[in-house]
């Protein structure tokens, strides 16, 4: 089993900024996939990013149109955890987030059935 913590979410004014974490924890791979998506109320859970690596390799990484350019998506290997860095915060930006984990590469990290892992999420608020 492999444990996912979420933090990092707040409320923030449009055009600000927030960081969130995904820390894991319990079993290990050799592959993987991490990614975040959010859930608006009213609507479904969305990818939002994801980052894919083996070993020390250097991740291929996907962003949903919506939030490229403004969010990006990285990891620390020594801390076992994953960030989303979130810039220029749209109140569209708004919604629960969630970090998700596979042990594997998954060949289309934008769907959320490939995910074995969920975290509790974390609460983003952005106000206009």
């Amino acid at each position: 089993q492999v444990q996912l913590v979420e933090s990092g979410g707040g409320l923030v004014q449009a055009g600000g900024s927030l960081r969130l974490s995904c820390l894991a924890s319990g079993r290990t791979f050799s592959s993987y996939t991490m990614g975040w998506f959010r859930q608006a109320a009213g609507k479904e859970r969305e990818f939002v990013a994801a980052i894919i690596w083996s070993g020390s390799s250097s991740g291929s990484i996907y962003y949903t149109n919506p939030v490229r350019g403004r969010f990006t998506i990285s990891r620390d290997s020594a801390k076992n955890t994953v960030y989303l860095l979130m810039s220029s915060l749209k109140p569209e930006d708004t919604g629960i987030y969630y970090c998700a984990a596979a042990g594997a590469r998954l060949t289309v990290p934008t769907l959320d059935s490939g995910y074995d892992y969920w975290g509790q999420g974390t609460q983003v608020t952005v106000s206009s």
